[in-house]
């Protein structure tokens, strides 16, 4: 009979283990899918460059050489107009999310001096960014030939208030 009791206990502590194991497995094979999901994911090892303004203006010459069929001397200048609106354009834009920021703030706080104030920053910062778009678009203008310039301005309109044409994405800030 002892024999018979020291079965069933065996039989039950089997029972006890197999739930154990069986939730061991499950941990095991949930953790083998995950990873499988997770290594899926990866990129396929391109990586973005970041956004400068050297490869912002390097991305617009490029578009306009295709374009307008640029020279070498035409496309190292155009480079440098492109790269110097670029980084005004940075620069505007940092300065319109900070004050953005302080408009929301006064906003909240209902001070009519703070948002006079971050109005008129706005403005200031508006009319600089629009200045860096127009010294550029006259800048390049003026170093294409005649056919080019007749081409350039069918591509977007020159001196845009609204942002229109092919070009204009890259001109939000």
């Amino acid at each position: 009979m002892a024999s018979s009791v020291r079965e069933a206990q065996a039989t039950k502590r089997k029972r006890e283990l197999d739930p154990m194991k069986k939730n061991i497995l499950q941990m095991v094979l949930a953790a083998a899918i995950s990873a499988s999901f997770l290594c899926a994911q990866t990129t396929s090892g391109a990586t973005l460059a970041p956004r400068t303004p050297a490869r912002m203006a390097a991305n617009m010459v490029a578009r306009l050489t295709k374009l307008l069929d640029l020279t070498s001397a035409q496309q190292t200048t155009a480079t440098g107009i492109f790269t110097t609106e670029a980084t005004s354009l940075a620069s505007v834009a940092t300065g319109m999310k900070t004050q953005q920021s302080a408009l929301q703030a006064a906003v909240l706080k209902n001070d009519s001096a703070a948002i006079a104030a971050a109005a008129e920053q706005i403005g200031s910062l508006t009319t600089q960014r629009v200045v860096a778009q127009a010294t550029a678009d006259a800048t390049f203008y003026a170093i294409l030939t005649a056919d080019q310039q007749s081409k350039y301005t069918t591509l977007k309109p020159l001196g845009r208030g609204a942002a229109a044409g092919p070009f204009s994405a890259h001109r939000r800030g």
